[in-house]
């Protein structure tokens, strides 16, 4: 299990400029291959580790990424068989910084327990549309 960011894609200038040297935090512009939108914007990736949490926020100008969009950016910064979730804490601790921006999150140091996979759905039926 690793968290790695493309660091290509690495903000080097600005208010959010980084450089390699401080790991995997930092802000990435990773290119929108998931959109279905012509010429969409660049996905804004915010990234972190530390404190027991890996962490990337990801956001668009004019709307909340997709699904397809949020996978897209999970299989860069995190592999495959990692497990990372969304959360929707008790309405008293929400926090909205940015109104298009949406959050993944992973502990590190220990397994997060996931439901079984039929409660999820049953792989063989596919895509029920």
């Amino acid at each position: 299990m690793t968290f790695h960011v493309p660091n290509h894609c690495r903000v080097r200038s600005g208010p959010l400029g980084s450089d390699d040297s401080i790991g995997n935090a930092g802000a990435f512009f990773l290119g929108n291959r998931r959109s279905r939108e012509n010429n969409a914007a660049p996905l804004k990736i915010i990234a972190s580790d530390g404190e027991g949490w890996e962490h990337v926020s990801v956001s668009l100008p004019n709307r909340c990424p997709t699904w397809d969009e949020m996978c897209y950016v999970k299989g860069v910064f995190w592999d495959d068989d990692d497990c990372v979730v969304q959360f929707h804490p008790p309405t008293k601790e929400y926090v909205n910084n940015h109104p298009h921006c949406l959050h993944m999150w992973r502990p590190t140091g220990w397994n997060m327990p996931t439901p079984p996979g039929w409660m999820i759905g049953y792989q063989h039926l596919g895509v029920i549309a």
